[in-house]
């Protein structure tokens, strides 16, 4: 195995592509205030790093993420730290200037279904499952997912999946434009590796450029993120969304 920079333990790099797991320190499949920072570090390291020509981010065995650290919404301690780190990481992505693919197999659930819309190609399971529950909890969607769920599914198909908050299998999804690829039969993350190689072969300042002019004004999507997160830190104050939030950590405990 090659390796470029000082990549942490849930990296690896092959072939120009580094190959990011999404999940905590401790190896639970949600993203806490660490998680975000490490996320964010890795990006800021590999959009600088010429030897990374592709990201791919991956979950853990049987599931990709199931969103965010309940615990840390709950403590109002912390989310001064958790709201710089998830600002930070949301912009880090938007502006990340190389391809990312994800490879899902299993659910994605919130935020971890908000980062898959920053990703150029999302390849899955046909076992895996797309849900955002912002407005069950009394929340809304982040990561700028306000512009770019409409921009991807449609207004349509957008305001059902974020306000009705459905659970999309994965044909749906396709169907909709949030999956790229379904592998049947074989393995997710070598499909999201062989596209990752063929990226990788690509002349380079021709593939940046391109995807750079395809993505458009990222300025946009930083300024929604800041909106976002600003609403979504109001209602983290919010006495009945607190309730609700603890009534759905008890259940889910």
């Amino acid at each position: 195995m090659e390796t470029v920079m000082n990549i942490p333990t849930q990296t690896e790099f092959r072939n120009h592509t580094l190959i990011v797991t999404v999940s905590t320190d401790d190896g639970r499949p949600v993203l806490d205030r660490r998680a975000y920072e490490s996320l964010a570090k890795t990006f800021h390291e590999a959009a600088v790093d010429d030897e990374v020509r592709v990201v791919v981010l991956r979950g853990l065995a049987g599931c990709f993420c199931l969103g965010g650290d309940f615990s840390e919404f709950l403590d109002a301690t912390k989310h001064q730290r958790l709201i710089a780190a998830v600002t930070d990481m949301f912009r880090t992505l938007a502006t990340f200037p190389k391809p990312v693919l994800a490879c899902v197999d299993g659910d994605a659930v919130g935020v971890g279904c908000t980062i898959l819309f920053h990703c150029d190609m999302v390849i899955a399971s046909g076992e895996s499952t797309f849900r955002v529950p912002f407005v069950d909890f009394g929340l809304v969607p982040d990561a700028a997912t306000s512009i770019l769920a409409p921009q991807k599914l449609g207004y349509a198909g957008a305001f059902r999946f974020f306000c009705l908050g459905d659970t999309l299998r994965a044909e749906d999804a396709k169907a909709l434009g949030l999956v790229t690829e379904i592998v049947a039969g074989g393995s997710v993350e070598e499909a999201a590796l062989g596209r990752a190689r063929q990226l990788a072969k690509k002349p380079v300042a021709a593939l940046l450029q391109t995807r750079d002019l395809l993505r458009g004004d990222t300025g946009v999507l930083c300024d929604r993120i800041d909106r976002e997160i600003s609403l979504f830190q109001q209602a983290l104050q919010d006495d009945v969304t607190l309730k609700r939030l603890q009534r759905i950590a008890r259940l889910a405990a």
